[in-house]
């Protein structure tokens, strides 16, 4: 019923950029927390970007400088703007949306596949 819709991931080589997109069927997740994480083979989903309602984001130091998380919350969607990709940034994102109200309630994107590779 709540469905994230992800869009722009695919196959960059190193050094390139990608803009990754994460719109929200339900206009209230405009009000609630949204970020975006990645999950590389074998390794456990980890935090990419984060972004509270108002504006305010946080990194992991891995991507720190290179990336950008950013909202519209008129159209209830996230963005993470990827620059200067290297290899070891390849991984499934998924983007992640907090229900304003019960913060245990959370939704997942379907994930879309980065690739950096040359």
């Amino acid at each position: 019923q709540v469905q994230l819709v992800e869009s722009g991931g695919g196959l960059v080589q190193p050094g390139g950029s990608l803009r990754l997109s994460c719109a929200a069927s339900e206009s209230i997740f405009s009000f609630g927390d949204m970020g975006w994480y990645r999950q590389a083979p074998r390794k456990e989903r980890e935090l990419v970007a984060s972004i509270t309602s108002g504006g305010s984001s946080e990194y992991s130091e891995s991507v720190k400088g290179r990336f950008t998380i950013s909202r519209d919350n008129a159209k209830s969607t996230v963005f993470l703007q990827m620059n200067n990709l290297k290899p070891e940034d390849t991984a499934v994102y998924y983007c992640k949306a907090t229900h304003p109200y019960y913060r245990d309630l959370v939704f997942w994107g379907q994930g879309t596949q980065v690739t950096v590779s040359s």
